[in-house]
């Protein structure tokens, strides 16, 4: 199904939902009309069936026994620089980044400004993130006073977006990747939509750089569109700054190939100054972001256990039981106490000690790490807190009890088998997180009192 619709001024969510309803063995592709003045909303199309419409859709569908089709989307543009994280957004209308007014991004790290240019100086950094699977660009057509951004599709929340880079030669080469993969396909005949923005990229003199060489494999023709449509796997997507090609034929491949003829000398084996660039924006924006998840992990983790430093894990445990009070969430706190544990440091040493606290840190971060729902956390000293999400305090308590057999059965070269006390409590409604943290506190004063290495639940 080859299709040509007016699509300015509206979200085409819906209609790529309900296409995508249709049987996934038909390849569907088309574009978006566009007048020539591309800020212009005033579009048409025509059928010689019903004449003109100012709002619709023109269906081809093209079919036959030994009819074949293979469709594809070529891009080009690379993802530049840091991620971003979209917070708010309604529709088309793209309201935040990383919780910031949108246009911000463009402002700060590309220094554009929110003027009559905008469009035009946006055109080479779309916005590039993952739908349905796959990598899609959404271009920016407006800056509104707001900071918000009009996009020409809608926007998802809570999805990571990347601000992306067109550059000639990294664009051509792609370009060439796909048309080595279209001529394998031998077709009798291509069709090809490609994003308006592209054209204004290459300019009048060379926007038939990336359209021209298709000619070599069969006969070529199309649209230049305001957004691109394929179906790829079971969804059908709306693209931007994208070509569209939907190679076809009847029968069988002949046996005579046609090469793709593409002037490669003009990029082959060359590195642009935009694209060396790019790679070390790119190499400089990964050891910031892991430098970053360093500190920030070192801000919340214990130097000697790598667990959860106290002010971490309590934090973790207030935040679980204000959500507990909305949803009704069952928490159960886990506290555990080395036995005799001064009289480790006090015979053999601070250094015995250390190996005997790593080793029960050991067991309770392999605990945590088994079970998204576990967090595990240095109380202080030899004192451990684990905080249970969802979970009854029967089920807290017999893997608390896990953990108390398997630190029993550890042997240090020292001290030999040391033990732990454990005290176990699920968070009752409408309480406190200190009043949870005192009663398992109790429980595990009462498993001390009554003979150490043991569980007391309260």
């Amino acid at each position: 199904i080859e299709f040509l619709v007016t699509m300015r001024g509206r979200s085409m969510t819906n209609f790529c939902e309900r296409m995508s309803e249709i049987p996934e063995d038909i390849a569907i592709f088309g574009g978006g009309a566009f007048a020539p003045d591309i800020n212009s909303d005033e579009v048409s199309i025509y059928s010689s069936s019903h004449g003109y419409a100012h709002r619709g859709v023109v269906f081809m569908p093209l079919g036959g026994d030994d009819f074949c089709v293979d469709a594809m989307c070529i891009t080009g543009w690379k993802p530049l620089g840091r991620v971003f994280r979209v917070t708010a957004a309604d529709g088309c209308v793209l309201k935040e980044l990383d919780n910031k007014p949108a246009y911000d991004a463009y402002y700060k790290y590309l220094n554009i400004q929110n003027d009559e240019n905008f469009f035009y100086n946006t055109l080479e950094f779309p916005f590039l993130y993952q739908h349905h699977g796959m990598d899609i660009l959404r271009a920016p057509i407006a800056s509104n006073a707001d900071g918000s951004l009009t996009m020409t599709s809608d926007m998802d929340e809570d999805v990571n977006a990347r601000i992306a880079y067109g550059d000639p030669w990294t664009i051509l080469e792609s370009v060439h990747q796909g048309g080595e993969k279209i001529r394998k396909f031998q077709p009798e005949v291509i069709h090809i939509y490609s994003c308006a923005a592209r054209k204004t990229f290459w300019g009048a003199d060379e926007v038939s750089k990336e359209t021209f060489p298709f000619q070599s494999i069969a006969p070529t023709s199309g649209f230049f569109t305001s957004g691109e449509f394929l179906r790829t796997g079971k969804y059908v997507n709306q693209h931007n700054v994208t070509l569209v090609i939907a190679a076809m034929r009847e029968g069988e491949r002949p046996c005579k190939q046609e090469d793709f003829i593409m002037q490669k000398e003009n990029f082959s084996g060359k590195v642009s100054m935009i694209n060396r660039l790019a790679t070390f924006i790119e190499a400089a924006t990964e050891e910031l972001e892991e430098a970053n998840r360093k500190l920030a992990l070192s801000v919340v983790t214990d130097g000697m256990t790598q667990l959860l430093n106290r002010s971490e894990i309590n934090r973790k445990i207030r935040e679980a039981v204000k959500y507990h009070a909305k949803k009704k969430e069952n928490l159960c706190l886990v506290m555990l106490d080395i036995d005799n544990f001064k009289s480790v440091n006090d015979t053999y040493g601070h250094k015995e000690g250390d190996r005997v606290i790593i080793a029960l840190s050991d067991i309770l971060r392999e605990v945590s790490e088994q079970d998204e729902a576990i967090s595990a956390g240095r109380w202080g000293g030899e004192e451990f807190m684990l905080l249970f999400k969802n979970v009854s305090v029967e089920h807290a308590a017999e893997a608390a009890e896990n953990i108390r057999k398997k630190f029993a059965e550890a042997k240090f070269e020292k001290s030999e088998n040391k033990t732990v006390s454990i005290g176990v409590t699920a968070i009752q409604e409408k309480e406190t997180a200190d009043t949870a943290c005192i009663r398992v506190d109790n429980a595990l004063y009462q498993a001390k009192k009554t003979g150490k290495n043991r569980i007391v639940i309260l």
